[in-house]
């Protein structure tokens, strides 16, 4: 049984989100997303969360409460995220990680699991959430009319 992962802080979910977690939900038999806590901003973990889930109810959801403040891909941060990692996906007998970022590999390696980049150079979607978030109007299209609907809410324009 393949089953996959990915994670994110999803602030706000675009269309690059979108098209990694449909690859996952497509390629394997179960497909688990990790929404992180985070204070880029002011929307809720449950409320990013059940954007992915309006969207695709397939998708398992698992919350990152309280994740490690330490980032970066020395190998200590790598350690310090990738154990936290472990936690999480403890009693998921994942395959496959899904991801579209440089740490990808560590992610892998370290849960001895099979790395699946997607559209790492933004190919087919060039859009970030910090691009979304520094410019929504602009970049709008990158997202769900929900989504829209509700991050304006929260950035300041």
């Amino acid at each position: 049984m393949k089953i996959g992962f990915t994670i994110g802080k999803f602030a706000p979910l675009h269309k690059g989100h979108q098209y990694l977690i449909e690859k996952g939900l497509c390629e394997m038999d179960e497909f688990y997303v990790i929404v992180y806590d985070t204070n880029v901003i002011n929307i809720p973990t449950e409320k990013r969360a059940e954007w992915i889930k309006e969207i695709y109810p397939k998708a398992k959801i698992v919350y990152a409460k309280n994740p490690p403040s330490q980032y970066g891909l020395d190998e200590k941060s790598v350690k310090i995220q990738t154990d936290y990692i472990k936690k999480l996906v403890k009693d998921i007998p994942v395959t496959h990680f899904y991801n579209s970022e440089p740490y990808g590999k560590f992610v892998a390696r370290d849960l001895n699991i099979q790395e699946v980049q997607v559209d790492r150079n933004r190919e087919n979607y060039s859009i970030s959430a910090t691009k979304l978030r520094n410019n929504l109007e602009e970049n709008k299209e990158f997202l769900t009319q929900n989504v829209y609907n509700e991050i304006k809410k929260f950035i300041n324009m």
